[in-house]
């Protein structure tokens, strides 16, 4: 595949293939949506002018290349470059000379299973550029590829920062998406725990939790990097578009509150799980143990004449109808005892 064959590809959440794309408006106003690689330099020359370039690397695949561009067409830092191929970053925001380099985890999140996998965005703002760098496709950044190409005479006509925002801010959407529907998964488990709870329920509460868990590590620096964007005068960041990085912050916020809520709610949902098994065990110990005491005047009465009533060892009661009698007069003191348990265990409200 050369250059301009990869720049004109949208990448496929299946594709394997390395993509490197790029959108360019120049000072002049002119819009070029497939902006050719060996072209990038004139771009960057052009003080005025917006670039936006995507580059999709599946599993580092094509290092050296990702590499080159870094450091031979835009300068970047050794360090940075090593922190965006080597993806091992929490979120984060570093200050270089004449660029920032961010750290972002984009979710991807399965709602049938309830599953969560995190994926870093890196990007590099320049004041005319932006470079977004991740190793597989991501939804969010294909959306906003999207809405860029439909409204390029709006969206690039502002400076690379507000690609920036409009990146951080689908991101926002998807966690709160995410987030909003494990409440709701947290709710149903609720009301299958009080009506039936069985081992498969307490699975799917601890999934919930390690989903949570995962979202919450991630939130509190990118809260921390949204922050920095909307209240920092940084070069890169314009003072027109840090209002809407405030927007992304406050989101965040709002965001990290609804988790610390479902993290309480997930473990009163495991309290209620092992309080309800508790009471079901109960209930099933007491019921045995009703049957235990209903039976004990039986096994006493039995325990002690033996019950050989037919047997020619019964002094009392000679002939078949004394053995009769004898027979329905020990049956009968049974059943007086077992019903005396019974009314007692009511009166005493046992059971």
């Amino acid at each position: 595949m050369n250059g301009s064959e990869a720049q004109q590809q949208t990448p496929d959440p299946g594709s394997a293939e390395f993509v490197l794309r790029c959108v360019y408006r120049s000072g002049s106003g002119q819009i070029h949506l497939d902006w050719p690689r060996e072209r990038v330099p004139d771009a960057l020359r052009d003080g005025e002018g917006s670039l936006w370039i995507d580059i999709v690397n599946p599993d580092n695949a094509h290092t050296t290349e990702v590499e080159s561009l870094f450091r031979d067409d835009f300068g970047f830092h050794p360090l940075s470059i090593e922190d965006a191929l080597n993806e091992s970053n929490v979120p984060k925001i570093d200050e270089w000379e004449t660029y920032l380099y961010i750290v972002f985890h984009a979710i991807d999140f399965d709602p049938q299973t309830d599953q969560v996998r995190l994926h870093e965005l890196d990007a590099f703002l320049g004041r005319n550029y932006l470079v977004t760098y991740h190793t597989r496709p991501l939804a969010l950044v294909d959306r906003v590829w999207r809405l860029i190409r439909r409204d390029s005479e709006n969206r690039l006509r502002r400076r690379p920062d507000h690609v920036l925002y409009l990146l951080l801010d689908a991101g926002v959407s998807d966690h709160l998406n995410a987030i909003e529907h494990l409440d709701e998964a947290v709710d149903a488990i609720l009301d299958s725990t009080m009506d039936h709870p069985t081992p498969a329920t307490l699975q799917q509460i601890y999934a919930i939790k390690r989903t949570v868990a995962q979202v919450y590590r991630v939130i509190i620096p990118q809260r921390e990097v949204a922050n920095r964007l909307s209240r920092d005068d940084y070069p890169q960041v314009g003072a027109r578009d840090r209002v809407y990085f405030r927007d992304v912050y406050d989101s965040l916020v709002r965001l990290h509150d609804l988790t610390e809520a479902i993290r309480d709610l997930v473990t009163g949902a495991i309290d209620t799980y092992l309080s309800v098994s508790a009471n079901r065990t109960n209930d099933i110990m007491k019921t045995l143990t009703i049957v235990t005491v209903l039976f004990l005047p039986l096994n006493f009465i039995v325990g002690f004449f033996g019950m050989n009533f037919f047997g020619d060892n019964i002094v009392l009661g000679r002939g078949l109808l004394g053995h009769t009698l004898l027979f329905l007069a020990a049956c009968g003191l049974m059943l007086a005892g077992s019903l005396g348990i019974w009314f007692w265990g009511k009166h005493r409200r046992w059971f």
